[in-house]
């Protein structure tokens, strides 16, 4: 998960850009002003002079100079902003303009890492496993009900399929449109083909679109990362940076759920990252082909207790749309 040092340089990159590229702009608008309205150019280079005569003045301890030169700058910054208001400007148009006015487009603020830097290292997490071009295919926009049927009602539901999954990809709309106003935790289960992992890609690029980081791994992967980072065939620093990405990110999916290789390591490392990321109040989305009653047996209580209290179920049901698909392209 810890970003390479080219894969770091690269962000660092963009922002040096960025920062260039928010200069060159000011100053073109500046010398915009400047050329349509000369009376603020003389006022700007008054405020110039008069600031270093007024820091002048407060290193010498002149305290009424001081009060009087402040009330002349506070008089010319009042005029120029008449002035610009009058030319049609409005009143920041020559200050500094940032992508990200929180970090300054430094990647960085209050000594942590930007949330744009965490978007920024989503963007290139999610290029290199492919996730990005998953989404452009697996998302509300791509989704379809015509494998869905209307006519055999699921029993315990009292619904059709269809009636049943609008209702499902509703929720799932509203869960991602207002994240975390709804909630942060869904568990899918389902059997194979139902669209588990669709549903949560629909989410994902739901998210992504609201500038929240999610963070995609198949079950498999994600143990595997984590074996990893706690038998040290990452250095410290990775292991520690991918634990806390891992942990912090906005959301985090866990794809397939069962499927892995389980162990007593796998076991304790799921607990501790549901638990976690309970506890840091982080959203997780997880799919899985098991039931509660399975996932209790597979892992322990704790994982099944966590899960139960704070995670909405989602049940799908019906039959394998994968086969579906397959079977009408066989047809045709």
């Amino acid at each position: 998960m810890a970003l390479t040092n080219s894969q770091y340089n690269e962000v660092m990159r963009d922002y040096e850009q960025q920062q260039l590229k928010n200069r060159y702009e000011q100053q073109r608008r500046v010398e915009e002003v400047y050329e349509r309205v000369p009376q603020i150019r003389q006022l700007d280079q008054e405020i110039r002079t008069r600031g270093a005569a007024c820091a002048r003045q407060a290193l010498q301890g002149d305290e009424a100079a001081k009060y009087q030169f402040r009330q002349r700058l506070q008089d010319l910054r009042e005029q120029k902003q008449v002035l610009l208001a009058a030319a049609g400007y409005p009143p920041d148009y020559m200050e500094m303009r940032y992508r990200c006015p929180r970090c300054r487009d430094t990647g960085y603020a209050q000594g942590r890492k930007c949330q744009c830097f965490e978007q920024a290292r989503s963007r290139i997490l999610y290029d290199q496993s492919n996730i990005r071009q998953v989404l452009m295919q697996e998302n509300f926009s791509m989704l379809s009900y015509e494998w869905y049927d209307d006519e055999k009602t699921i029993g315990q539901l009292g619904m059709t399929e269809l009636a049943y999954m609008r209702m499902v990809i509703r929720n799932c709309q509203e869960f991602a449109e207002e994240f975390p106003g709804k909630g942060k935790n869904l568990l899918f289960t389902g059997s194979t083909g139902v669209g588990k992992t669709f549903l949560t890609n629909c989410i994902a690029k739901a998210l992504i679109d609201r500038y929240i980081s999610v963070i995609y791994f198949t079950s498999q992967d994600l143990f595997e990362l984590l074996s990893r980072y706690k038998f040290g065939r990452d250095s410290q620093e990775e292991a520690e940076d991918g634990y806390r990405h891992i942990l912090d990110c906005e959301m985090l999916i866990l794809d397939d759920l069962g499927t892995e290789v389980n162990n007593t390591f796998v076991s304790s490392q799921l607990f501790y990252c549901i638990n976690e990321r309970i506890n840091r109040q982080k959203g997780t989305i997880i799919s899985t082909n098991l039931s509660i009653g399975m996932l209790r047996d597979a892992y322990s209580d704790r994982v099944a207790s966590r899960i139960m209290s704070h995670y909405a179920a989602v049940p799908l049901y019906g039959g394998d749309i994968r086969m579906k698909k397959k079977n009408f392209r066989g047809l045709t």
